[in-house]
This record gives structure tokens, sequence and C-alpha cells, in this order.
């Protein structure tokens, strides 16, 4: 299937590692140009010359979300470098463990800052450019939005806000032609997730518990099959689907757990 995405301009936060890195890959073998805003310029830089190495027109632009200013500056400096905004994919969180028992109102404001306030900073200042090419939106949140999970509060308020930002902007876009879905991933296989994995004493074995209860192929989620389905809801090819939330998980919110 031809997506239809070549020479679309996709900027994509948190787009230097894990989910952000294969969208952004995916883009570069559909023809599109990703433009991904990492804090991490190591990793940031390796992608951009990989990508570049294999032909692909694309960006990376050194930036930490969290102050409002810095979301501004990089959709000006998307739209200077190739002077249209296609796509917006908002990606950027961190679990970051901020619970209602151990943690406090400041920590809760900061993990909001961290996993939230840019999903909707990036769409504001993204949205004129993305009005004259009528682009679409994509807001990556959490299965924690819908199953809780417990120590997270910040996160999970954050996640379940995406959702519902998702569905209020799918309907306030609506005169523009513009569409706004979500992807909700479960288990993904990222570095961060690797990370968290190794702060156990057994990471094998927690691995090995985690997947018992994926249903399908009891296995992770591949960070390529998110970026595949980013890659469709973006194309033209999903030109009635918007205000959804796609999950991705392998069937590990919604089947039964008798069948693992």
């Amino acid at each position: 299937m031809d997506l239809l995405l070549k020479d679309k301009v996709v900027l994509i936060t948190g787009g230097a590692k894990g989910i952000g890195a294969a969208i952004a890959r995916g883009c570069a073998r559909e023809g599109a140009i990703a433009v991904f805003i990492d804090k991490d310029a190591e990793a940031g830089k390796q992608l951009r010359t990989d990508l570049s190495n294999n032909g692909a027109k694309c960006s990376f632009i050194y930036a930490d979300l969290v102050p409002p200013e810095n979301c501004a500056a990089s959709v000006e400096q998307t739209l200077g470098e190739f002077q249209r905004l296609d796509v917006l994919v908002n990606n950027v969180g961190i679990n970051d463990n901020v619970g209602l028992e151990h943690g406090s109102p400041e920590k809760y404001v900061k993990s909001l800052q961290l996993n939230l306030l840019h999903y909707y900073n990036m769409a504001h200042y993204a949205l004129p450019a993305l009005k004259k090419t009528q682009g679409c939106i994509v807001n990556v949140a959490s299965k924690v939005a819908m199953t809780g999970q417990g120590k997270t509060s910040g996160y999970t308020s954050a996640k379940g806000a995406i959702l519902s930002l998702t569905r209020d902007w799918a309907c306030e876009l609506l005169p523009y032609g513009m569409r706004v879905n979500a992807i909700v991933p479960a288990e993904v296989m990222t570095p961060l997730y690797q990370w968290w994995l190794n702060t156990f004493p057994n990471p094998e074995e927690k691995l090995k518990h985690i997947v018992s209860k994926i249903p399908l192929g009891n296995r992770m989620t591949q960070p390529e099959e998110i970026a595949a389905m980013v890659l469709f809801l973006i194309s033209p090819q999903a030109s009635h689907i918007t205000g959804q939330h796609v999950l991705v998980d392998g069937g590990y919110v919604h089947l039964d757990r008798a069948l693992t």
C-alpha cells in the first residue's frame, strides 16, 4: 500500500529513540521528511546521520520541550527549514512514578509538565501551519490511562488527559478538515522500558512474567509495530478516521486474562 506520504513534513517529539525513532525511520522509508525533537543530542545526531546516509531528507532539533518557548521555537525551526508542516506526532514522555502516597503536589505538577503540557503547547504552536496543509495530529498515550497502574498519578493523569484532548481537538478541528487520533501502546520494548526492567533484581524473570500476560504471541510489542499504525493514521489512506484511540498492544488491555 502506498501511504502517499512522500515529501510530507512530519514533526515528531521524543523522536531520537524508541517509538519516536521507529516513526522517523518509517517516515523515511515512505519518502516523508522526518523532523525529530529530542534532548538526547547524541541519539538525535546518530539517527540524523543514519537516515541521511540512506538518502532520506530529515532534520534533528535538540530541545527540552518543558519550556513553552522551546515548543514554539521547534515549530518555527521546522517551518524555516522546510516551509511547511503536514503532521505533528506528540510522543515524548516518561513514567516517572509520581504517586499519591509517596509523591507531593510539587512533583505532581512537574510530572504534568514532563508528560502533558507540551502536547498542548506543540499543537497550539503548530496549528497555523497544519491548517494551511489540512494536516493531522497523532498523540501517543498509554494503556495506564485505561487500566491504571498504581503509584504513577502524574503519568496516568497526563495520559488520560491526552486521550481526552484527542477527542476534543478532533471536534474543534473538524471545520478545517483536520484529523486527530491517539495511539495507545501497552508493553513496548524500548530503551526506556529496558532501563526499567534493569531496575529489578532479575530483569529476565520480570520480562518473562510480563510477556506471559500478553495474549497475542506472549511477546512484547515492537516500536516498529506502533510506528506502522502511526504512519497509517497520518496518511491519506486513513482520511476518514478521527477522534480514535487505537490500541496496538497484542490484546493486553481488552482480552480476557484467562487466555494467558
